[in-house]
């Protein structure tokens, strides 16, 4: 009967494909245990030994160690379990592949130096909590112990994916210098401050949206035409800015109240903040964000030329 048959190591070889050597140390490690040996003293296997070497191959070709092929066919521990867990390493495996091929790909994009190279790959390769410290201390700096930025936090924090593409990973290193920038943090902190007392002050349920969108909403249309922010034609667009904001506040629509939008708007016009928001949005795979620049950089001269010596 076939389970009876034995085989040398030349006729498992035959039968498996593998050689010789391979088998015999195979042997040698306790894998795949001879049966008995011939009187001649040669080793002699049975039948299992062709189904333990085929595992073995298979598992090999898999990338899985000795020790663990042997606690899979001694069924020490079960094939499913070694196969997740495989599974899982290879994740990580290709994750790591992957992260290098889009540092190279935006290093080779950029022309980058050594240093640039550097930089780039030790921040890509930070785990998502060391992101997550790195991002939480700038946002904690620019807007912690303000209650009404809880929402703005949670949507400014960077979610680089596992398998990134080139651009994301470009994006998140930029972002992350920029986030370590002291005078851009300082800049974000004066923002918020600037917009907690607006809240404090004024009606809340006018302000939800803030000084920019008034802008936007009344000198919008003047820019689309190329109005002259410096021409008589412009003074009624400052003025239906100022009103609202006048009414908003309860006030007078006089100097103090203009110094005061000017000062706000032009700490809401910092281009690094813009910035920050279209690399957030390459991270995050979100649609790029409107640019208010065009809209404030006019209302802001306009307001300026405006405002007495």
């Amino acid at each position: 009967m076939d389970g009876d048959t034995r085989y040398s190591i030349g006729d498992l070889a035959r039968r498996t494909g593998l050689t010789v050597k391979a088998i015999r140390f195979y042997s040698d490690q306790g894998i795949v245990p001879p049966a008995d040996r011939s009187p001649a003293g040669y080793r002699r296997y049975g039948i299992d030994a062709l189904a333990r070497l085929e595992l073995v191959r298979t598992l090999r070709d898999l990338g899985l160690d000795l020790p663990t092929i042997r606690k899979v066919v001694d069924r020490e521990i079960s094939l499913a379990e070694v196969a997740a867990a495989h599974a899982d390493a290879l994740a990580v495996q290709i994750r790591t592949l992957r992260l290098r091929r889009a540092v190279l790909t935006a290093v080779a994009r950029r022309g980058s130096t050594p240093e640039e190279m550097d930089l780039m790959h030790r921040l890509a390769k930070l785990s998502e909590d060391e992101r997550r410290r790195l991002i939480g201390d700038f946002l904690d700096t620019a807007f912690g112990g303000l209650p009404e930025f809880a929402g703005a936090m949670r949507s400014m924090t960077p979610e680089l994916p596992d398998n990134p593409e080139a651009e994301q990973v470009e994006a998140w290193v930029e972002l992350a210098e920029l986030s370590q920038d002291p005078d851009f943090r300082a800049g974000m902190r004066r923002m918020a401050e600037q917009y907690a007392a607006e809240r404090a002050q004024g009606d809340t349920a006018v302000l939800r949206r803030g000084s920019a969108a008034m802008v936007r909403e009344e000198a919008g249309p003047a820019v689309a035409a190329g109005l002259d922010p410096a021409s008589p034609q412009a003074d009624a667009v400052v003025a239906a800015v100022t009103a609202r904001y006048a009414n908003v506040f309860g006030c007078p629509d006089d100097d103090g109240l203009r110094r005061r939008l000017l000062a706000r708007l032009e700490s809401a016009n910092d281009p690094r903040r813009e910035r920050y928001l279209r690399l957030l949005a390459v991270i995050n795979g979100w649609s790029a964000p409107e640019s208010l620049a065009p809209v404030l950089d006019w209302f802001v001269r306009a307001l300026r030329v405006r405002m007495p010596e």
